[in-house]
């Protein structure tokens, strides 16, 4: 054999090992979490109202601050519309006199 076929023979061995190893973590990260719902008491039955809760909570949240994001440009409006006021009504005091 030459040294280019041991090459690649030990790159495709340690590619496979590699594999094997992210299928482990994948195993193991799985029953991980499942193990976590479960001592919250949720099952694995639970999962589509889980999601549910979530995009609720996310749907939730985006409103809020949507609604924040208003509020705050609706207090801009208020503050500069008011201070354009004052300034006109100094304006028209200054002319008048």
């Amino acid at each position: 054999m030459r040294c280019e076929e041991i090459r690649a023979i030990v790159i495709e061995t340690l590619a496979e090992q590699q594999r094997l190893h992210h299928g482990e973590i994948d195993t193991v990260a799985l029953r991980t979490v499942a193990t976590i719902l479960t001592s919250f008491g949720i099952e694995e039955e639970d999962r589509r109202e889980l999601r549910a809760d979530f995009q609720h909570l996310r749907r939730w949240r985006k409103s809020v601050e949507q609604a924040q994001s208003y509020t705050f440009k609706a207090m801009i409006t208020v503050i500069v519309t008011g201070f354009v006021g004052a300034v006109w009504l100094g304006v028209k005091v200054m002319l008048g006199k």
